[in-house]
């Protein structure tokens, strides 16, 4: 008898963590069923869906670069808010076998921001970077009305994916490079202040973020987004100007839990949250 399974797919995967995490949950719940590592590239893409969609032990797949919006029309539905961000990162096949794409990142992005909302009168959010995280990310606080700045070396395509969708005027396009030097602002218990890396920068493989501080409040929070490494010179940085720092691995776990619960009919067990980040920074 065949197993279920679901597969995280992307060009390059073999980096992915999303195997350990989704077999972590899967053996804590005993639950007989497997979560693979597949490499589709873009060409392959197509043929990958069509081939998975007539296979009923197939649960679906975790879409990662360069995959996420390309996958879109190869399906037969869209979650309204992966539509509305354009961006999926979660094929389910259901039991009538179509295909559903939804957007995971957006909630498990805001997952470790939640507790730390008080109750400051005013919340900001300043996003560097243009790509599909950061569209996610944006609708996330878009939502849970944050004020938006988009900080970016391309403040023109940052116009471009943000200006429409947020209605909002030039003065919250930011030029990376032309971010103040100097000293932290003084912190005001008036405003939760977010500072969130959506970019590459950082990662293994590629330059770090060189991050300004001069305009960021004092009592900002630091949050990358990136995983390898896990302690990154952004956060690093951050701690060093005394501020709460979020890694990433707090958005890959939140958002592969409301995965995993499409995908297998069950929560992902999240009391074993401190037990999969130590397997998982090994």
């Amino acid at each position: 008898m065949t197993v279920p399974y679901a597969e995280v797919i992307g060009d390059p995967i073999a980096q992915s963590k999303s195997p350990a995490i989704h077999g972590f949950w899967l053996e804590q719940l005993g639950i007989a069923a497997e979560y693979r590592a597949c490499h589709v590239t873009a060409e392959g893409l197509a043929a990958y869906i069509a081939t998975r969609r007539t296979d009923p032990a197939w649960r679906g797949c975790n879409v990662t670069m360069p995959h996420k919006q390309a996958v879109m029309s190869l399906l037969d539905a869209l979650d309204p808010e992966a539509e509305r961000i354009g961006a999926v990162n979660t094929v389910v096949r259901g039991t009538d076998g179509l295909l559903t794409g939804y957007n995971t990142d957006a909630p498990g992005f805001m997952e470790p921001v939640l507790p730390l909302l008080g109750e400051q009168e005013y919340r900001f959010a300043y996003v560097i970077g243009t790509g599909g995280a950061a569209r996610a990310i944006i609708d996330a606080l878009f939502h849970h009305e944050f004020l938006i700045w988009s900080i970016s070396r391309n403040p023109a395509k940052a116009r471009a994916e943000f200006f429409d969708y947020l209605g909002r005027d030039e003065d919250f396009l930011l030029d990376l490079a032309a971010l103040p030097a100097g000293p932290l602002r003084p912190a005001d218990a008036e405003v939760f202040s977010l500072v969130i890396n959506a970019t590459p920068l950082g990662m293994t493989g590629h330059p770090p973020l060189d991050l300004h501080w001069g305009g960021f409040l004092g009592n900002s929070v630091a949050y990358d987004i990136v995983t390898s490494p896990l302690d990154t010179q952004l956060l690093q940085d951050a701690r060093a100007q005394g501020l709460v720092t979020i890694d990433g691995l707090a958005m890959l776990i939140g958002q592969a839990a409301v995965a995993f619960e499409k995908f297998f009919g069950q929560p992902a067990p999240r009391r074993a949250d401190t037990e999969l980040r130590s397997l998982l920074t090994k």
